[in-house]
């Protein structure tokens, strides 16, 4: 930024995103540039990550990889596991390595599960347990999520973060839409014995990311985080309040994302065309409104709009349960499709949520005399390591929702029903918290952003 900071190195030394003048003079461009390259690298990500929602949608005896309902769910639930796990260690990872530099490595070793994806997938016989290594490798897609928000946070003022986190999110989470987009066209040109093609589609697009990331991204020093900032995180008690939220809005996201084509092969005998021509519209207009979830909690406040947001998820869950007691295929696609509209939403505002309330504990530390340059330095520290927290326990979310599945269908009911009334005892639980911990804690959207705004010039 013009007089606040320099390159060297490959890093920008000095960068305050919270320095207006030095913003509107040359750091949101650079902001913004970064912003694009992190939404790109984190779309290819997620693709990869969820690749097997459409590849065993596919397996059938007919290309010799006859595999059971419980072992498919099974799959798509390894990649979930995996991806979570690695969301702590890569949020650490920019940290060390800066922005830029793991961006580089993590979008180039999505091409490892890519390509043995495509080469297994044409091996009929392969056993189950090759498909599941393939899997935990494709989880490292899902970890390029932890490390693009830790990035992204750093580049912008807080009262842009809603948006723009809410933009990189929503972004990556079109990678779900996208790859069983391409796979709806794969069946729709070459049949539904070829899923090496959709792996395939995906090895330019690799390489071309990463390059891209290597010429035109930046590294920031000021995302270096001191050291124990996720310990120190760790211990307080907000970290598990918002990851318990986030499970139910990012785990239900991404867990319906892997299950959705599943479900309706197994709840309504839907062939592989009909079950991805379904599942790419949820997961599209649920990424589509990540960013506005983040929108409407820089406005109206992130507890507010989420804790509405789980009322709706509640009554679109309850839509579920009686599609599938009447077997009603539309009634069944309209309620999905609305739940991943509202993970989406709450997914934004979710997010939106961990400034705010991290704002408002360092307001209260300077009324109780503490330094408020200090106190917003910890408070921005300590966001940045609970959206890495948060984000990973939240993707576990998505591992339940595939095990409820499994659990479900394997049970000899081949009803999803049992699953539903366990997400809707959830959906009521977040609500709870939200009501009890938040709703009266956390002031106005508009008035957090703007003391931070004030005090980080002191």
């Amino acid at each position: 930024m013009a007089h606040t900071s320099a390159r060297q190195d490959g890093w920008l030394i000095g960068w305050d995103p919270e320095d207006e003048d030095a913003w509107h003079k040359g750091g949101r461009r650079i902001a913004r540039r970064n912003l694009v390259l992190s939404v790109l690298s984190e779309h290819v990500g997620f693709s990869v990550w969820t690749l097997w929602s459409v590849l065993v949608l596919f397996m059938s005896p007919e290309i010799g990889l006859g595999f059971s309902p419980g072992e498919k769910f099974l799959l798509v639930a390894t990649p979930t596991v995996v991806g979570s796990l690695l969301r702590l260690p890569y949020s650490y990872a920019v940290t060390r390595f800066g922005g830029r530099n793991w961006t580089v490595f993590a979008t180039g070793i999505l091409l490892v599960p890519t390509l043995l994806a495509l080469y297994f997938v044409q091996r009929p016989g392969t056993p189950l347990w090759v498909f599941m290594a393939i899997g935990a490798l494709a989880g490292v897609g899902g970890g390029n999520f932890a490390s693009s928000m830790t990035n992204i946070t750093a580049f912008y003022p807080q009262r842009h973060q809603g948006w723009a986190l809410g933009l990189n999110a929503g972004g990556g989470n079109l990678g779900v839409a996208a790859v069983q987009l391409i796979g709806l066209l794969v069946i729709s040109i070459a049949g539904d014995t070829h899923p090496s093609y959709v792996a395939a589609v995906y090895l330019p697009l690799i390489v071309v990311v990463a390059l891209l990331s290597a010429w035109k991204m930046d590294n920031v020093d000021a995302v270096r985080a001191e050291p124990g900032a996720q310990r120190e995180a760790a211990r307080d008690h907000d970290t598990w309040w918002i990851s318990l939220l986030y499970i139910g809005t990012f785990g239900s996201f991404i867990g319906y994302g892997f299950a959705f084509g599943l479900v309706l092969q197994n709840e309504f005998g839907a062939s592989p065309r009909e079950a991805v021509g379904y599942t790419f519209l949820g997961p599209l207009l649920g990424s589509i409104a990540r960013p506005l979830g983040g929108r409407l909690a820089d406005r109206m406040g992130g507890a507010r709009v989420t804790f509405w947001n789980f009322l709706g998820m509640g009554a679109g869950t309850a839509v579920l349960i009686v599609a599938a007691v009447l077997n009603s295929f539309g009634m069944f696609i309209v309620g999905f499709t609305a739940l991943f509209v509202l993970s989406g939403l709450g997914n934004g505002s979710t997010y939106k949520m961990i400034p705010a309330v991290y704002a408002k504990k360092a307001e209260d530390e300077i009324a109780s005399g503490r330094d408020a340059g200090d106190a917003f330095a910890r408070a921005r520290r300590l966001s940045g390591a609970v959206i890495a927290i948060a984000g990973a326990i939240g993707a576990l979310g998505g591992a339940a929702i595939d095990f409820a599945f499994k659990l479900a269908y394997t049970d000899g009911s081949g009803s999803g029903a049992p699953a539903f009334v366990a997400f809707l005892a959830y959906y009521a639980l977040c609500l709870t918290v939200i009501r009890v911990v938040y709703l009266h804690r956390i002031p106005t959207a508009v008035k957090v952003p703007d003391i931070a705004k004030e005090t980080s010039r002191v």
